[in-house]
């Protein structure tokens, strides 16, 4: 067993298999996964888990270079705008916005959508891989 890190192995899998520039999606439990995207899917009930816990634990194991975000967050839920924010800042991440309606069109591109049990608006997250050297 594991001593540390994520035990859900299918993201481990993810997050080992990930190349530069290569983008995952964590989530709420509404966003829609695009036909031939995979899913993980963590949601056990509304608000189990939350979406800052699964944000917080996959940027433990995973080097990210940058985070993209939908513009409607910076209105609708601006408590978790806060906390992604402060967790960006001391991983010196950098993050930017675009529409939701970009976001959706985005996550064509996605290795993978974990989705979360969140179920505040526009709990979602781009997150782009770096590299360690």
């Amino acid at each position: 067993m594991k001593k540390h890190g994520i035990l859900n192995s299918e993201i481990s899998k993810v997050l080992t298999d990930l190349g530069h520039t290569d983008q995952i999606i964590i989530a709420d439990c509404g966003l829609p996964v695009p036909a031939g995207v995979k899913k993980i899917d963590l949601a056990v009930k509304f608000g189990t888990p939350s979406f800052l816990e699964v944000v917080e634990e996959v940027m433990k194991d995973m080097k990210v270079e940058q985070a993209i975000l939908a513009e409607e967050i910076k209105e609708k839920n601006a408590d978790v705008l806060r906390s992604l924010t402060a967790a960006f800042e001391e991983d010196n991440i950098t993050h930017s916005f675009i529409s939701h309606e970009q976001f959706k069109q985005t996550s064509l591109k996605a290795k993978v959508i974990i989705r979360t049990g969140e179920v505040t608006p526009y709990a979602n997250v781009i997150l782009q891989a770096g590299v360690l050297f």
